[in-house]
């Protein structure tokens, strides 16, 4: 019965806030270009789903592809690190440096210098996506348990094997998060990317349709946008962690039942 209502218990908050939302606009007669309620909303993410859904799959091609660069060219990075403490030091700071500047302002720079739209909004999601997975990586290859490192030199391990067969299994469930939190932000990037692009035509991606609605008074297209955002992100989340538990399943304890 806990377990149950454990995991029912957002789905009733949920549905709590959304008819409180949607009393409050009745009540009050709220027009819907201030702020429409979770009916018309629905109403509006059934009639135009199929021309946003069009604007998500190019939202989401970005999206696919940062998180792919990040998580390939951020691992490579940590392995670097793991190998040269030298490097680490010289590097790392630049890549926090990255992290910390708002994309949103260089954004703009980023479009102007790159000719080309789609790997200007990929650079600028990859920026998002990156920093994540360089930090948890290294974190991870890092904290191998320094007994089993030595007693890996003792039995005359090779770097590579130490890397391979200790550091490496170490540090995927630290790479896994990194990618979980970077699978949100590359998706956060390439929206913000998409905003500042303010790119119309055949390849608009879904901030593009937040805007011209805005733009419109559409308020409750702007508002499904937003929805379809919103699940995707949460799509993302939970297919990453989907994939973490089916990595880590056998032999991490994070994957493994309390009683056990």
């Amino acid at each position: 019965m806990r377990v149950l209502l454990e995991r029912s218990a957002p789905a009733l908050i949920g549905i709590l806030f959304l008819a409180a939302w949607e009393a409050a606009v009745r009540y009050w007669q709220v027009p819907p270009y201030v702020l429409p309620g979770p009916l018309r909303i629905a109403a509006t993410l059934w009639t135009d789903g199929p021309s946003l859904f069009g604007s998500l799959l190019v939202t989401l091609r970005i999206t696919a592809a940062a998180l792919a660069a990040a998580a390939l060219l951020g691992g490579g990075l940590a392995l670097l690190f793991a190998r040269s403490r030298v490097l680490e030091a010289s590097l790392f700071p630049y890549a926090v440096a990255l992290q910390v500047t708002p994309i949103v302002a260089i954004a703009p720079l980023i479009i102007i210098w790159v000719k080309d739209t789609f790997a200007a909004l990929l650079f600028c999601a990859w920026l998002a996506a990156f920093f994540p997975i360089v930090a948890n990586t290294t974190t991870g290859l890092n904290s191998a348990d320094r007994n089993l490192v030595e007693l890996f030199r003792l039995y005359g391990a090779s770097p590579w094997q130490t890397l391979r067969l200790l550091r490496l299994p170490s540090a995927l469930p630290y790479f896994l998060a990194g990618l979980r939190i970077s699978g949100g932000l590359a998706l956060i990037g390439a929206v913000v990317a998409e905003f500042v692009a303010g790119t119309g035509g055949a390849e608009t991606g879904l901030a593009f349709r937040i805007l011209e609605s805005g733009y419109r008074l559409q308020i409750p297209r702007l508002f499904a946008a937003l929805v379809m955002l919103s699940v995707t992100g949460i799509l993302i989340y939970a297919a990453l962690a989907a994939l973490s538990r089916f990595l880590f399943r056998r032999w991490h304890d994070s994957a493994l039942p309390g009683d056990q």
